[in-house]
């Protein structure tokens, strides 16, 4: 199935979904058997005392649908996302849940008609609460994930039946590639040193002696010299030459097959992360899209969006969750 259809799919799916889903649970199984033989005992013993314990029965019934019912009600939820996404390992997703009047209980929270597994749950929910529930949740494999509603599911009061009220909510999750070792050299880089530029989590680099300088306050001891220090009579640091930084330009070639391509995206991915963490620059080449080498957390969430997105149609419409 192409990519349009199965979207008109879910649309159409969606539409066509009754307002409330009823679900017995497996409490709610054993009550309802136990009230089927109350009754056929009622019926061939024609014991008043059973026929009202069959009227409590059923009227137990009635209460737990409307009760569970009046939990659905007046409820406003919309997705928070998540910070990221890789597949096939938990990550964090939030929702935020609000009611309008009155109060919820035991509700549960999950993505429907989507591959994604995992669901949370809040305990309470007064009114005008926005409360944020949170779940980790789990995707089967890399790219775009179409969200096309929320699942809300109470089980108040008697725990009898699974009520669930789904919100159509579409957007789209986008799963990043599954975080692995990288097996292959990045190669040779682009060019050589750029100027002095290092590692910007360090204060100075590990290369060369270059000079000395009196120790300012705040400064780590351990880059004293002792020697010349105590012949002065100050303390001085020592001065090292920082590390090179170099540009990596990592490519995706055309033409992979399905399991080719997801291997290649995992590779580029883990490569590119140590490439980053090591201060250099890195850049993507694709079929379809190229990135200017740059460094960075904000350089390597591009490349992993990139990379989530190879081999996928890009949508036109609907809001992306994360």
């Amino acid at each position: 199935m192409t990519p349009r259809r199965s979207v008109r799919w879910a649309r159409l799916r969606s539409r066509l979904r009754p307002p409330r889903t009823l679900k017995v649970t497996r409490i709610g199984r054993t009550y309802l058997v136990v009230t089927f033989g109350v009754g056929l005992g009622a019926l061939n013993t024609g014991n008043n005392l059973l026929y009202l314990l069959l009227g409590l029965l059923l009227s137990m019934v009635v209460v737990s649908g409307v009760l569970s019912e009046r939990c659905l009600r007046y409820l406003s939820v919309r997705r928070v996302g998540a910070d990221a996404a890789f597949a096939q390992e938990p990550f964090v997703f939030r929702w935020a849940i609000s009611r309008g009047q009155g109060h919820a209980f035991a509700l549960t929270l999950s993505e429907a008609d989507s591959p994604l597994s995992g669901s949370g749950g809040v305990g309470y929910l007064p009114a005008g609460v926005d409360h944020i529930v949170r779940a980790d949740l789990t995707a089967p494999r890399r790219g775009p994930v179409r969200l096309t509603g929320v699942r809300v599911t109470t089980t108040w009061p008697l725990g009898l039946f699974a009520k669930t009220r789904t919100f159509p909510l579409e957007s789209t999750l986008l799963i990043y590639p599954r975080r692995t070792y990288a097996c292959q050299d990045p190669g040779a880089p682009e060019q050589g040193p750029v100027g002095e530029a290092g590692n910007p989590r360090r204060n100075d680099g590990n290369g060369d002696v270059s000079g000395l300088r009196d120790l300012a306050p705040g400064e780590d001891a351990r880059r004293i010299h002792w020697v010349k220090s105590a012949s002065a009579g100050k303390l001085l640091r020592v001065e090292r030459e920082r590390e090179e930084r170099r540009t990596f330009v990592l490519t995706v070639a055309d033409g992979l097959d399905a399991q080719a391509l997801e291997r290649r995206c995992e590779e580029v991915a883990a490569l590119a992360h140590r490439l980053i963490e090591e201060g250099h620059e890195v850049g993507l080449d694709t079929p379809g899209e190229r990135i200017r080498p740059a460094a960075g957390a904000a350089q390597e969430r591009r490349l992993l969006r990139a990379l989530a997105w190879l081999g996928h149609e890009r949508p036109g419409g609907g809001e992306e969750a994360a």
